[in-house]
């Protein structure tokens, strides 16, 4: 390269100023030609590209005329960057939008060099090609990290902020100037669908015990939302009756610890009884056992849940007798008493279920009239000691 060609620079930049209108005006054109994303201009309109290739242009011509021992300012682009991921613009495509700018202005000093036969600014351009692409790299770096760090940001806000509004929903309390359903709306939950609560313990010091269960379910086509507290995770899932199944079967294979989940509800104004029931369902479980675990749908058994003091003197009243039994003997007539109720009350078929024969059934339900003074035959008797079951079998395993 000559002496004099390195001097040449600055004055290729001084050109490329005096050229800004109608590089931006090609850049633009480029870029909506070739870009799908900004040919709409739903979400970077006209003015706003135009605003955003000036500003880059102008960064790239500064950067081409100063000495390369001067540092770059990289505030144009991070701030391009940043602008990018707050409007939802995908990264390559901002990238590529910064690509064709650059060759625009490139593409233009090349030809000037050339069709002015101007050797010594030619040749500057090129000896300096090495360091220009640099500049560009620089470029192109600042605006991604800068768009990663807004796009973090926002996620965190978003996160944020949906954990607020799911914890909102779990109280009854979305704030002074919102209603449930306004927040179900924030959170994508469907109208047309039934919710339930989860409700699963941490593990560690607040570690989910349903990891990336938001994103699983979404595969799904079931919407969700989250909220991590120190001793549970807890979640409203939005979905059609049709992917109940679905939704067991990705919380069976994410689940870690416990996790309890509500009946289906229609009304997310019921959003609050529904976590109570989960969280009954889930304290129904052994301590330490990763398995999920449907709350009971019988209003029977969330009444029992509501009035628990009133369950607690409900089974020591009815079935004292039976529960102060050695813990086999105990074990063993509560198991036929179930038995003999979830079979409509047929000694046959509990004892199918139970695997020993119909008379020993019918023995072991004597015992059990015996010791609590209720018969079978008797309505309020059977009501009595099948709502005493259902509250022992409630307490969940080991009573």
């Amino acid at each position: 390269m000559t002496e004099s060609g390195p001097s040449q620079l600055p004055e290729l930049a001084a050109w490329a100023a005096s050229q800004l209108p109608r590089l931006i005006d090609q850049a633009c054109a480029a870029t909506v030609e070739r870009i799908p994303f900004y040919r709409d201009g739903s979400v970077v309109d006209g003015p706003e590209l135009r605003r955003s290739v000036d500003e880059n242009l102008r960064f790239l011509i500064a950067a081409i005329g100063r000495p390369a021992s001067l540092p770059l300012d990289l505030a144009a682009p991070s701030a391009t960057g940043r602008r990018r991921a707050h409007q939802g613009a995908p990264l390559p495509e901002v990238l590529q939008c910064y690509r064709l700018v650059f060759t625009t202005l490139w593409d233009a000093l090349l030809a000037h060099t050339g069709d002015n036969r101007l050797p010594a600014a030619a040749e500057a351009l090129l000896a300096a090609a090495g360091r220009i692409f640099q500049l560009t790299d620089q470029h192109a770096i600042a605006l991604t990290e800068a768009y990663r760090a807004a796009t973090a940001e926002l996620m965190r806000a978003r996160q944020a902020r949906r954990s607020a509004l799911v914890e909102a929903l779990l109280t009854g309390y979305p704030g002074p100037e919102a209603a449930p359903w306004e927040a179900a709306e924030f959170l994508g939950l469907h109208r047309d669908g039934v919710l339930v609560v989860v409700a699963a313990d941490t593990r560690g010091l607040a570690e989910a015990s349903l990891p990336d269960v938001e994103k699983r379910l979404e595969d799904q086509g079931i919407v969700s939302g989250w909220r991590l507290t120190p001793a549970q995770q807890l979640g409203v899932v939005s979905l059609q009756e049709d992917r109940y199944d679905k939704m067991l079967t990705v919380l069976r294979a994410t689940a870690r610890a416990r996790t309890g989940l509500s009946p289906a509800y229609a009304s997310v104004h019921d959003t609050p009884r529904a976590l109570r029931l989960a969280q009954a369902a889930l304290a129904g479980l052994p301590t330490g056992r990763a398995q999920v675990r449907e709350f009971d749908p019988s209003p029977l058994a969330a009444l029992m849940v509501y009035e628990s003091d009133e369950r607690r003197r409900l089974t020591t009243k009815v079935l004292g007798p039976v529960l102060g039994l050695p813990m086999d003997d105990r074990a063993t007539l509560l198991e036929t008493l179930n038995a003999y109720l979830d079979n409509a009350g047929s000694a046959e078929r509990a004892a199918e279920v139970l695997h020993c024969h119909a008379n020993t059934v019918r023995y072991r339900l004597r015992r059990i009239q015996e010791l609590t003074g209720r018969s079978l035959a008797d309505p309020h008797g059977v009501a009595e000691l099948a709502a005493a079951a259902f509250a022992v079998r409630l307490e969940g395993a080991g009573g």
